[in-house]
């Protein structure tokens, strides 16, 4: 009796790793005809179902969550993915491209290229792989053009999250997609000062996104936001700078300046996952380079 009791407790056990181990599921929300937010699996994605193909916006973090979302673009339509647009090189946003099908049009900005390049050179640590890189590349400011039928708008105003940053509109629809410079989990910018991201740049992109006056805002991590939402976040954030930027042309001390802005302590533990700076720190440290 024992011996049956300890075998049904090992299969239980098991089942309840087995269900511990299993993906948490997608959220997915559909923001106008055809276009969708993907929730979940790292970076959000987008799902926009054009004539005869799909477009997906960012790609999920690794290779089991790029078959996810595909399995759940399956879900809303029998069309296939063609066509893939990256806001950046982060590989919460480009690594599960490793699951997607061969041939696909992968668009994204020519720096962004340039980063999954050097990430792959590095050891491809935070990089697909080498047959998934961006194959058509934004090189100017402002694009338009047709995806599968579907009027898209590019825009690159300079580095700002990363070098490589591309923000996306649907002008039709009045949604955008904004990457990681937009990110609900904190107010303060997070800026990659190692792919020459930078705060002045995300203040100007932040600036670029608000003028397109759209209706719906998707950032790269959180929910979705509205105009008055990314307006005010960038109020904060510029009200900060000014204040930063002042006390650094004053040669303040880099504690002096945190405590007068009011940063909190940094934890005791840190966190799993990448810790980014605070604003305080990387306009400090962008001030020590000048």
């Amino acid at each position: 009796m024992r011996i049956i009791c300890f075998a049904v407790a090992l299969a239980s056990l098991g089942s309840m790793a087995s269900a511990q181990q299993q993906p948490a599921p997608f959220e997915i929300r559909m923001l106008a005809k055809g276009v969708y937010w993907v929730n979940g699996g790292g970076g959000n994605s987008g799902v926009i179902i054009g004539h005869k193909g799909v477009t997906v916006i960012d790609a999920k973090t690794t290779a089991d969550g790029g078959k996810q979302l595909l399995a759940e673009v399956a879900k809303l339509t029998p069309l296939p993915v063609t066509s893939v647009i990256l806001t950046h090189s982060d590989g919460d946003h480009v690594n599960g491209l490793a699951a997607f099908p061969d041939g696909l049009t992968i668009i994204a900005h020519e720096n962004n290229k340039k980063e999954q390049e050097a990430a792959l050179e590095a050891g491809g640590r935070g990089a697909p792989p080498a047959n998934r890189l961006p194959n058509k590349l934004i090189v100017k400011d402002k694009e338009s053009f047709k995806v599968d039928g579907i009027p898209f708008q590019f825009y690159h105003w300079g580095p700002a999250h990363t070098s490589g940053d591309l923000i996306v509109f649907l002008p039709v629809q009045k949604i955008v997609f904004t990457g990681d410079i937009v990110a609900t989990q904190r107010l303060d910018p997070i800026i990659h000062l190692e792919k020459n991201g930078s705060t002045e740049g995300w203040i100007k992109t932040m600036q670029g996104i608000i003028a397109l006056n759209a209706k719906t805002y998707v950032p790269g991590h959180g929910d979705i936001q509205d105009k008055f939402a990314v307006e005010s976040r960038l109020q904060l954030v510029q009200a900060k700078h000014d204040k930063i930027k002042a006390l650094i042309a004053q040669g303040k001390p880099l504690p002096d300046i945190k405590a007068a802005v009011g940063d909190p302590a940094p934890p005791a533990t840190p966190g799993r996952g990448p810790a980014f700076g605070n604003l305080t720190d990387i306009m400090y440290a962008e001030s020590t380079k000048k």
